[in-house]
């Protein structure tokens, strides 16, 4: 009788684990599926509850609809959700963004853990985390940037998102919360990588680009500048000879060779630079316009990236007729 009750009190206190149990077991995942997990590096609990989510990748408008109920407008383009208590991933397959369905996957993957941990759990998790994020987004303006996306969030649904950005994003974490991740990732550090490495596409598009808008901003008040006394030059430039041009009809240097040719070489000398600063501000114009050239075609590549992670984009599903 002992042991029945034994029984029955482990059953309870392990009914979710038994239920992800039976749950994965019953899962058939495809090939896909198998490779995303198998570069998460899971220990065989974070597996277990990876396959108990029974996870989809779909990159057709089947995705938006099992993700529906995201708030797209909140959060960007969406690439997986946690809803139902399965997780959906969109299938992004461009090789310059490599690696970011699986540290989407292990986002959700940690929306999933954090909803099996008891209330009383999560209640206690919760100001922890918000602590640790308070700690590293001094140092990490960054993360602070990356987390305004939920401040909108109740404090309970913040701490949710913290817990996934903080445990696929965020390389050092307090020893604490790498133990708390350890239960799922047998190398979290690897995870980070992947993340850096993809991340780094976007950030290293909006270097280049605000690079680019600082010196054009420079460069075309300089031009500007230089263009407008170059102008109010060839304003004066075009009064004297138009002044040495009559007092030469009026026959003024009759008398006077030596001046005319004083002031006929000096008009010239001056006529000389003037073509010299223009083509000197033609040639800056030129370069101005060669980084306008690039700064589109950054927009251009970051556009064609953002279409990528548009799921909103992705073709329709097509279905077999009855």
């Amino acid at each position: 009788m002992l042991l029945v009750a034994a029984a029955a009190v482990f059953a309870f206190s392990h009914r979710q684990e038994i239920r992800d149990h039976f749950a994965a077991a019953g899962f058939d995942p495809d090939p896909r599926v198998v490779e995303v997990m198998g570069e998460l590096a899971l220990t065989s609990s974070g597996e277990r509850v990876f396959l108990a989510t029974q996870p989809t990748i779909d990159g057709s408008q089947n995705f938006n609809e099992q993700c529906s109920e995201v708030d797209h407008s909140e959060h960007g383009h969406v690439l997986g959700c946690y809803t139902g208590e399965r997780i959906h991933l969109f299938d992004v397959t461009d090789d310059r963004v490599e690696g970011i369905v699986e540290v989407t996957a292990a986002h959700e993957l940690l929306h999933a853990t954090y909803a099996r941990l008891g209330e009383g759990d999560r209640a206690m998790l919760a100001p922890r985390l918000r602590t640790a994020y308070e700690e590293l987004a001094e140092q990490d303006p960054r993360l602070r940037e990356r987390m305004e996306v939920y401040e909108h969030l109740s404090e309970a649904a913040f701490a949710n998102e913290l817990h996934s950005v903080l445990g696929t994003e965020v390389r050092e974490l307090p020893d604490w919360l790498e133990e708390h991740y350890a239960q799922w990732f047998e190398d979290r550090g690897a995870l980070v990588d992947i993340f850096e490495t993809y991340h780094s596409v976007f950030v290293d598009l909006q270097q280049q680009a605000e690079s680019l808008e600082t010196e054009m901003t420079a460069l075309r008040g300089d031009i500007e500048a230089r263009k407008a006394a170059y102008d109010d030059e060839v304003r004066r430039f075009n009064e004297d000879a138009a002044e040495f041009g009559a007092r030469n009809e009026r026959y003024e240097f009759s008398d006077a060779p030596e001046e005319f040719d004083r002031i006929r070489d000096e008009l010239a000398q001056r006529r000389d630079a003037l073509e010299q600063t223009l083509a000197t501000l033609q040639a800056d114009i030129d370069y101005y316009n060669g980084l306008g050239a690039q700064l589109k075609q950054l927009g251009e590549l970051s556009s064609e990236l953002d279409q990528q992670l548009n799921s909103d984009l992705a073709p329709v599903t097509t279905r077999p007729s009855d």
